[in-house]
């Protein structure tokens, strides 16, 4: 079963975090959807956070893991937010069990394959011997000749924790993701369609979604708006979580 985080009480909305991401990532904003109606369940996908660690990764398996999380809570009726890699598993859970879900919000990723463009980061990753009992700062230090991006690195600095007294560790499945770092490009079916309203925000400094993909879109999710959140990166909802929250919202009300 899937680690999750479950805030307020109402229509259910899950909340789909990114590739090297977890639950924690949304809590603010988990927070302020769970006193406006929702029953909020934020979860840490299969080797992230502290769901189960596998050697299975795909979008189908975790597509699986949701699908089963939703029975297990008899979640029906659901509205669903994926940012990224989450969206991506949003996107195929809406149009594999559209029955499953009422409206869906795609957060900076589109149904395309994407080439990979982590190797920077998963080099940085892998740079830090937890063998040597690094600490805190010395993990970022290592980090930070791979990953000059601050923001990026506090990211990832938020998947550190301590194993036990004096060990740290990363809590997502490193050694995973170095085998199968090409499952997270994988575009979706091209027969894969859901037809209820979906909404794709996109990040006005990110290049993640273009306007030549907007055909592509709307063959899959022929119900589809767009917008786009100004001076902000892929991580739009944490560096314009206002303006996200704000859009998302109306959107689901």
């Amino acid at each position: 079963m899937l680690f999750s985080k479950i805030e307020g009480s109402g229509k259910p909305l899950l909340i789909l975090h990114g590739f090297l991401g977890m639950s924690d990532n949304w809590k603010t904003l988990g927070t302020q959807f769970g006193a406006e109606g929702f029953q909020v369940h934020m979860t840490d996908l299969r080797n992230h956070g502290r769901s189960l660690h596998s050697e299975e990764f795909s979008y189908e398996i975790m597509v699986q893991d949701i699908f089963e999380y939703c029975e297990a809570h008899n979640l029906e009726n659901i509205d669903i937010i994926g940012h990224s890699m989450g969206g991506k598993v949003a996107m195929l859970l809406a149009t594999t069990h559209p029955e499953l879900v009422d409206k869906l919000i795609v957060a900076d990723i589109g149904p395309k394959f994407y080439p990979q463009h982590h190797q920077d980061i998963l080099a940085g990753l892998n740079a830090v011997d937890f063998s040597k009992k690094p600490t805190r700062s010395e993990v970022e230090e290592i980090m930070s000749q791979y990953i000059p991006d601050f923001g990026t690195r506090q990211f990832l600095m938020k998947s550190l924790y301590w194993k036990e007294p004096g060990q740290l560790a990363f809590r997502f499945n490193l050694e995973v993701f170095n085998k199968k770092m090409d499952e997270i490009g994988v575009p979706l079916p091209q027969n894969a369609v859901f037809e209820k309203p979906t909404l794709f925000i996109r990040g006005g400094n990110s290049n993640y979604i273009l306007d030549t993909d907007f055909g592509n879109i709307k063959q899959h999710f022929p119900n589809s708006t767009f917008e786009t959140i100004p001076n902000a990166g892929h991580w739009l909802h944490a560096e314009n979580p206002a303006l996200f929250h704000q859009t998302t919202s109306s959107f689901l009300k």
